[in-house]
């Protein structure tokens, strides 16, 4: 046998001494409108602190990238990326002073050289492979470089080869083509347009063996 449980009736406001709800006050109503707006105006000032401080936009220029990044790519940049490492897409102030994007090959301390008998650029002795991210059409390089990266620097270099006036271009300054890491604006860790090509920029393996 089942059990349905009995509900209680309703008070009859007709009936003498039955107690009637009221409006809530004036006040109550303006507090709550005014706590709809601190929520909003909070939620707007969070999304320009993280736009200001922490993530950015960047849309490519040219074709310097390709075929990872392609003209009119647009990519979300991590301001707060911390320590830089080999293989990482980063935005940063370039050598003419213009915002950049390129590749991080090496970093503080390494030994870049090209190319060893086989064409390929090393790291500290460690051949890249860089079928996954150079463009299909270039060679490593085609210009030749032997150097070791100044402490706090960057050597760069775009993914299209042949296209990519990076830090081979740059040997003859002072710095020998690198970049200083306080001139890197943030890391370019995804590609959010065009819709069909959104996805991660994540660093290629070929860097991890590298030590």
């Amino acid at each position: 046998m089942s059990v349905t449980e009995e509900k209680p009736e309703p008070p009859d406001p007709s009936l003498p001494g039955t107690p009637v709800p009221e409006d809530p006050p004036a006040g109550a109503k303006k507090s709550g409108w005014r706590e709809s707006v601190l929520l909003v105006l909070s939620g707007v000032a969070v999304a320009v602190l993280v736009r200001l401080f922490v993530l950015d936009s960047f849309y490519i220029p040219s074709e310097s990238m390709e075929d990872t990044l392609l003209i009119n790519d647009k990519v979300i940049v991590n301001r707060l990326s911390g320590d830089l490492g080999r293989g990482e897409v980063v935005v940063f102030k370039g050598w003419d002073g213009t915002t950049t994007i390129k590749r991080v090959i090496g970093i503080g301390g390494d030994h870049v050289k090209c190319c060893d008998a086989k064409g390929r650029i090393t790291v500290n002795g460690v051949p890249l492979d860089e079928e996954s991210y150079l463009n299909p059409q270039d060679f490593p390089s085609q210009q030749k470089f032997d150097l070791t990266v100044p402490k706090g620097r960057l050597w760069l270099m775009g993914d299209h080869r042949a296209a990519s006036e990076d830090s081979r271009a740059f040997m003859d300054d002072r710095f020998h083509g690198t970049i200083s890491t306080d001139d890197v604006i943030g890391r370019a860790f995804a590609r959010y347009w065009p819709l069909s090509r959104m996805g991660t920029l994540s660093v290629p393996e070929t860097f991890s063996k590298v030590r």
